[in-house]
């Protein structure tokens, strides 16, 4: 009983940490996950391949959950890879997440869709990234749940979503270039400071009012502003890009700050913000946009 599938990284338009609403945007950066399900098996064990030591409650805890509920407990394996790096804004966990409960379904040889009406489909990438967004509760990677990350990650395009309630309140299709910087150092989500976002609440209700407007863009930048400050990141990398870019934002608690272009403005320029960022010490990643989401493989 094995199964594949591949998730989406993304990146932030609302950080959900000052209000509950939340806003991101599926980029293509890919999280796979293979799983192996054994019906004597008692456990799950995990691995992730690109660090052996790092944790790996969230996607043992995915995999039982999905066998709690679709399956009957079978114990096994799971194993994921990523271009997705860890703890660095890109919504690792959300993607690892939703790559693994999708591999458990077609392990379980259950089909896959978005339609609850066709009987072709047994579980909905709704069903399966709420299932995702447990996990991630349950094992403490995440203080909102992150359903808008989870959501984008799943379904592609740009979500909003309430995650207090894990309730999808829009999600539309985009076609933008990215640029990636990602520095050094490492954040992790859990880690946060909770109070100093909420103490931005009044700017992330204006974001807020933007991405359910449509104006995504704008949304994205005064997000990013907002969210440097309240968690400590310099906006210089932001300032850099705002006369290139569509749009740039630190991405999630950070520590990377994201720039998007529309390729069909050419008052836009992503290598522009590359040369204005290129001696900062890290990585630079091009992409884009993605609006299919989640699969399974």
């Amino acid at each position: 009983m094995e199964g594949r599938a591949a998730a989406l990284g993304a990146g932030t338009v609302l950080n959900a940490l000052a209000t509950g609403t939340g806003a991101a945007f599926g980029i293509d950066v890919e999280t796979r996950a293979t799983v192996e399900l054994d019906p004597a098996a008692d456990r799950v064990d995990g691995s992730i391949a690109e660090d052996a030591a790092a944790d790996t409650a969230l996607i043992e805890r995915c995999v039982a959950l999905a066998t709690d509920r679709w399956g009957d407990g079978e114990g096994g394996s799971v194993r994921t890879e990523s271009d997705v790096p860890l703890a660095a804004g890109l919504k690792s966990s959300s993607a690892a997440a939703n790559a693994t409960v999708l591999a458990t379904c077609d392990a379980l040889g259950l089909g896959v869709g978005d339609d609850p009406d066709d009987p072709a489909v047994d579980v909905t990438r709704l069903e399966a990234c709420r299932l995702g967004v447990r996990a991630a509760r349950e094992v403490g990677v995440t203080v909102t749940g992150a359903f808008d990350d989870a959501t984008a990650s799943m379904l592609g395009g740009v979500t909003v979503t309430d995650n207090d309630a894990d309730e999808l309140r829009s999600r539309e299709t985009v076609d933008w270039d990215v640029l990636v910087w990602t520095p050094p150092e490492r954040a992790y989500s859990a880690d946060a400071d909770v109070a100093r976002c909420e103490a931005v609440a009044p700017m992330a209700d204006l974001v807020a009012d933007l991405a359910l407007d449509g104006r995504y863009g704008e949304a994205m930048t005064v997000n990013g502003l907002a969210f440097s400050a309240a968690l400590g990141f310099d906006a210089d990398p932001a300032v850099e890009a705002m006369p290139h870019a569509a749009a740039v934002s630190l991405s999630g608690t950070g520590p990377s700050v994201v720039a998007v272009a529309d390729p069909a403005d050419p008052e836009t320029d992503l290598d522009a913000v590359a040369v204005a960022w290129g001696d900062r010490p890290g990585t630079l990643r091009r992409t884009t946009t993605r609006n299919d989401g989640a699969a399974v493989e």
